[in-house]
């Protein structure tokens, strides 16, 4: 009987584990059509293939003041659910970051049309990985590691566009994730080891913004 037992915790174990690697292994899931329909679409043709968001890029008069993203998603465009590829236009204006964040969902492929950016990630063994792009550019940001992009030139912006292996990568923010949620204010400052008055300006500072 304790046999018998033990072989089947081991067999437990193996499906469990069997399991929790299929997660861990997990992107965007195969599709068994050519793509994927949502249940209120009554009509189907080539408007439900095509994205004309970006075309606002093409006709802005001019360039935005602040770090802007345009997605193109499923969120956007539901004809990419299931095709495990989405895009974002880039604009930073002069001086301007976008703060370090992660895409728990997608690698991110970025290539630099137009202007100089600083970039970097850091790995699990918080290694830093650093460099100087220009125009014409390419930089690989591997899948759910934290990253950033830096346009230092005072004068000139920088336009840049990013591919990434699944419809909907996600963005996590850190700064938004840490000071812009319910998180309490004495585990932020136990966790940076600071006190609660710094912890409360930064968040000040951050929803100013």
């Amino acid at each position: 009987m304790a046999l018998k037992i033990s072989t089947l915790k081991f067999i437990s174990l193996l499906l469990y584990s069997v399991s929790i690697l299929q997660i861990a292994v997990a992107g965007d899931p195969d599709i068994l059509t050519d793509f994927l329909v949502p249940e209120n679409q009554s009509t189907l043709d080539g408007n439900f293939f095509t994205y004309t968001g970006m075309r606002a890029i093409v006709n802005e008069s001019s360039f935005p003041a602040n770090f802007t993203v345009l997605k193109a998603t499923m969120v956007e465009l539901p004809a990419l659910n299931g095709q495990s590829v989405s895009y974002a236009l880039l604009q930073f204006p002069a001086s301007s970051v976008n703060p370090p964040h992660t895409h728990p969902r997608s690698a991110e492929l970025l290539f630099l049309v137009d202007g100089n950016l600083e970039v970097g990630f850091v790995d699990t063994t918080n290694k830093l990985f650093t460099q100087s792009l220009q125009s014409g550019d390419m930089f690989i940001f591997p899948k759910g590691l934290v990253h950033y992009q830096y346009n230092a030139d005072t004068n000139n912006p920088a336009i840049a566009i990013s591919a990434f292996g699944s419809a909907n990568a996600g963005t996590v923010s850190l700064p938004k994730t840490l000071f812009a949620t319910d998180i309490d204010d004495a585990i932020l400052a136990k966790s940076f080891k600071t006190d609660v008055s710094t912890i409360q300006a930064l968040k000040a500072g951050l929803a100013s913004r």
